[in-house]
């Protein structure tokens, strides 16, 4: 039976109880009371049992559910590590492609400086090897048109052959 029970009969036994005359004081049955004391005290140690049982279960559920609170806590760290692991990974990763794409632009300007310098070096040797064929172009020129006045200026100084078939006076 239950505790709360038990008490609530003695209080009825108490409560319903015949006054004594003339004082504060009733008169209840000796029995009646020692009855409801030896159920209570037979109640109360399964009851007492049961409530240790109860809070042994709470401890354990409390302390199943700290374990799990842990874990999932450790878990959620761990996560939280890798995921900034993983940002900082990908900032690597974009200051280094940054760097190679800096790289490549700075090679390629360099590359394209240099081409031009040897362009402009092949194309300065072109300028003074044409120059230097323009003078000889010009100097054979000159020449032959001194050898041409000259072949003039002797064939009109000549005398007339009289073979008229052979140019400038040779014959």
């Amino acid at each position: 039976m239950d505790v709360l029970v038990l008490i609530d009969k003695l209080d009825d036994l108490v409560h319903n109880a015949k006054a004594v005359p003339l004082t504060d004081q009733v008169r209840i049955d000796r029995e009646e009371i020692y009855d409801i004391l030896d159920q209570m005290r037979a109640t109360i140690p399964e009851e007492i049992k049961q409530a240790r049982w109860i809070v042994k279960e709470r401890q354990e559920m409390l302390a199943e559910a700290k374990r799990e609170t842990d874990r999932l806590l450790g878990e959620a760290r761990e996560q939280a590590v890798r995921e900034a692991s993983q940002t900082e990974i990908v900032k690597i990763a974009e200051r280094q492609a940054q760097d190679i794409v800096d790289d490549a632009r700075r090679q390629a300007r360099e590359t394209r400086l240099e081409m031009e310098d040897w362009a402009d070096s092949i194309l300065s040797t072109l300028e003074v090897n044409l120059e230097k064929f323009l003078t000889a172009v010009k100097r054979g020129r000159e020449r032959l048109h001194e050898r041409s006045q000259e072949t003039v200026l002797a064939g009109a100084t000549a005398a007339p052959s009289n073979n008229d078939d052979q140019p400038f006076g040779t014959g």
